[in-house]
């Protein structure tokens, strides 16, 4: 039993690998990609197969409908 508690971790770990190398290989990605260092230090990731305009991002929201917490004095709660 204690084998069984040992081995079932790795065994499902591996199959969890090995399941990511299968999508990734199968994902036809002519070209994955690199990171290359920036002057000012840090890295930028050059090429790959998501472009910019594939990537969905939210507007904004207008900051007079951002919610507000308000302050003490606002909620008429006095500092003791």
């Amino acid at each position: 039993m204690a084998r069984l508690r040992i081995a079932a971790p790795l065994l499902a770990a591996a199959a969890l690998a090995a399941v990511a190398v299968a999508t990734v290989r199968g994902a036809g990605c002519e070209d994955p990609g690199h990171y290359a260092p920036l002057a000012g230090g840090g890295y930028e990731l050059v090429g790959g197969c998501v472009a910019a305009g594939d990537l969905l991002v939210a507007d904004p929201v207008p900051p007079d409908l951002v919610a507000r917490v308000p302050t003490a004095a606002e909620d008429g709660i006095e500092k003791s």
